[in-house]
């Protein structure tokens, strides 16, 4: 593990302690022995509420912190069992002993954690949206009965998007441009998934010229408009959005007004929406994603609770504190996309919500009826030097041939006249 600037400081407060102890032992040595007893155990507290504010403070890893209570206690009662050798001393050796326990406590309630089945997109992602590249052998693309009327030879326009709807956009490269090798994570790649907030940061700066998202949040919209750029969304098709729980959980539905006092706090046990007596987990995504800027239409305003966070280690050795992905505990809650939950995730052990006694299908979205249903779009913005390319490809993708990608990829078109 790398040190940072809170390791260092924490290193620094145990060297001081270690360092003051003995010497004011020394100190009292001619004096009363049981006032350093009395130092030994205030500094073993101490040492355990400086950690622990630091832990707190710095958003460090509590093992770090239990390492330093353990071996200032340790040092603590070597340095007062050379003064004098009582056994009232060996009642110290509990706090190193707790740090111990603790430690393997957490480590096991860890990798139990780590066993439970995620769902997020960034689960897994990696594994999901490969299944899904253009002109992969064996992918999973949706494909047409019959010659496409557009393609596009060069000048194709650059590509990115939501993880939820790159199985489409897939389809329709796989369809229209050139066959190529194209890589989700090469920055210079015509084709990208970047997820949302990062596909709208593309589209400003130009690494973008088509992203197909949800709507953007009023603060990403507000981005555009301060560069002065005006963006079109064409809309391309809808997408129901559903909340989940674990599959054994005796709770099928819910009702908006039982969501927006979840996730506000007002509910926080299943037994007072007909589940069992359990406290409810409610998971959220990161600001900015698609899917948490329809949950925030859900939610209609009302105040949302803080969301679960996790550290995550990155590749560079940095730690990361973000928004928890879901994982499937007895008492969790989420939400998503309906085929991305369904289809990408793959996950049998979790089950879908009724909203309002309605069950979200094709059906129910194509009618109406399920109250959360969204538009997603072809973005774009529209300048006079844009690619020329783009308006006709977006056509396409209104016209009969894209509609049925859409449809056939598991998405409800927004035109069915064909």
């Amino acid at each position: 593990m790398r040190l940072l600037a809170s390791d260092l400081i924490i290193a620094i407060c145990v060297i001081l302690i270690v360092i003051l102890v003995p010497i004011l032992c020394i100190v009292l040595k001619s004096k009363k022995v049981k006032i350093a007893i009395l130092i030994g155990y205030i500094t073993a507290i101490l040492s355990c509420i400086v950690f622990t504010a630091l832990e707190s403070f710095f958003a460090r890893n509590i093992h770090w912190s239990l390492l330093c209570i353990f071996y200032v206690s340790i040092s603590a009662f070597l340095i007062i069992w050379t003064l004098r050798k009582s056994k009232m001393l060996y009642l110290l050796l509990v706090i190193p002993f707790m740090c111990i326990l603790t430690v393997i406590v957490i480590f096991i309630y860890q990798d139990f954690v780590k066993n439970i089945p995620t769902v997020g997109e960034m689960a897994d992602r990696d594994y999901e949206l490969y299944r899904y590249t253009p002109f992969r052998e064996n992918n999973l693309l949706a494909e047409l009965n019959e010659a496409s009327k557009l393609k596009i030879i060069d000048n194709l326009p650059l590509l990115d998007g939501a993880t939820a709807f790159y199985p489409v956009y897939a389809s329709f490269v796989q369809t229209v441009y050139p066959e190529s090798r194209y890589h989700l994570y090469y920055d210079d790649n015509i084709v990208l998934c970047s997820r949302t907030e990062k596909a709208y940061e593309n589209l400003l700066e130009g690494r973008a010229d088509i992203i197909f998202c949800l709507e953007p949040s009023d603060i990403q919209m507000k981005r555009f408009h301060d560069n002065g750029l005006k963006i079109k969304l064409a809309p391309i098709g809808r997408e129901a959005f559903v909340f989940f729980v674990n599959k054994n959980n005796p709770v099928t539905g819910l009702t908006i007004e039982n969501i927006r006092r979840i996730y506000s706090g007002e509910i926080t046990n299943w037994k007072y929406v007909n589940g069992k007596n359990q406290r409810i987990r409610a998971f959220q995504r990161e600001k900015n994603s698609g899917s948490q800027t329809v949950f925030e239409k859900v939610m209609d305003g009302v105040k949302v609770i803080n969301p679960r966070r996790e550290d995550i280690s990155t590749d560079m050795g940095r730690i990361i504190n973000q928004v928890a992905v879901y994982r499937n505990f007895s008492n969790a809650i989420g939400y998503s996309f309906l085929f991305y939950s369904t289809k990408m995730a793959d996950n049998d052990k979790i089950k879908l919500l009724s909203i309002n006694g309605i069950y979200p299908s094709i059906k129910t979205i194509q009618n109406e009826s399920y109250p959360f249903t969204d538009i997603f779009y072809a973005v774009y913005i529209d300048t006079d030097n844009k690619n020329e390319n783009i308006e006709p490809f977006i056509e396409w993708i209104l016209s009969a041939q894209g509609q049925s990608l859409v449809s056939k990829t598991g998405y409800t078109p927004v035109k069915t006249d064909w």
